[in-house]
């Protein structure tokens, strides 16, 4: 074979492989994710034992997160079961949109829910070597210095194209399917994946009537409704945390 044949091979090798790459990463899907919160971690203080079990000091939500390349929807997973301790952990849904640059959370404080857009929360991760199996997809490990004492590790699978995750999480390379405080206080990991193309008005949020806040705007109404006493303060904290 001359060797202007054999270059033809080698440029056709090359875009068949190119190719099937492309085909194999997933724009559009489903993820389920099963959420563990420590409460003796969330809860800190000495008298914390007094009124929780040991049996009872981990709690577990269930949460759902559609995507496709520019709009994600994560929400908690409707339940007809009858939750044990519903108040001791905050369960927000969360739109985000890649293109504007946006996400609405909806929060839910005693059973009122607010309404808070904002653009997306910028967070600077250092991406590491360490891999590991998600939901049956290879994952690999970054990290997010959120403050001086804080660490928040994620876990991405570059298969599933998106930049989307948990809450409010985006920003890498790849689905977000683990997501984890350095202290394992909340851990957030996907229990299954499934390839499927989302409607892009199931991705919309329907803000309706409802008052839109800003995040500053509705974090001083709550400081000045509740700020003045230590749970209060504690549940904005919780509110507007690192989620």
């Amino acid at each position: 074979m001359t060797s202007a044949g054999l270059k033809k091979k080698a440029v056709l090798f090359c875009l068949l492989i190119g190719s099937a790459s492309l085909f194999s990463q997933i724009h559009s899907g489903k993820v389920i994710y099963e959420r563990k919160t420590n409460l003796y971690k969330k809860f800190k203080g000495d008298d914390v034992k007094e009124w929780l079990k040991e049996e009872d000091k981990n709690k577990v939500d269930v949460f759902e997160l559609y995507f496709n390349d520019s709009l994600s929807l994560f929400q908690p997973q409707e339940s007809d079961l009858k939750e044990k301790m519903s108040w001791a952990t905050d369960k927000n849904t969360v739109y985000q949109n890649l293109l504007t640059g946006t996400r609405l959370s909806i929060k839910d404080l005693w059973g009122e829910k607010f309404y808070v857009e904002d653009s997306l929360w910028k967070r600077q991760w250092k991406l590491t070597d360490s891999h590991r199996k998600i939901a049956g997809y290879n994952c690999r490990k970054a990290v997010w210095q959120a403050n001086d004492s804080t660490r928040i590790y994620a876990w991405y699978a570059d298969e599933l194209m998106p930049s989307v995750g948990p809450e409010s999480f985006y920003g890498l390379p790849g689905v977000i399917l683990g997501l984890a405080t350095e202290d394992g206080g909340v851990i957030y990991f996907a229990k299954t994946v499934e390839v499927a193309v989302q409607p892009v008005e199931k991705l919309k949020p329907v803000k309706g009537k409802n008052k839109i806040y800003k995040t500053a705007e509705i974090k001083a109404k709550l400081e000045k409704d509740f700020g003045k006493n230590p749970w209060g303060k504690e549940m904005i904290r919780n509110m507007f945390g690192l989620w």
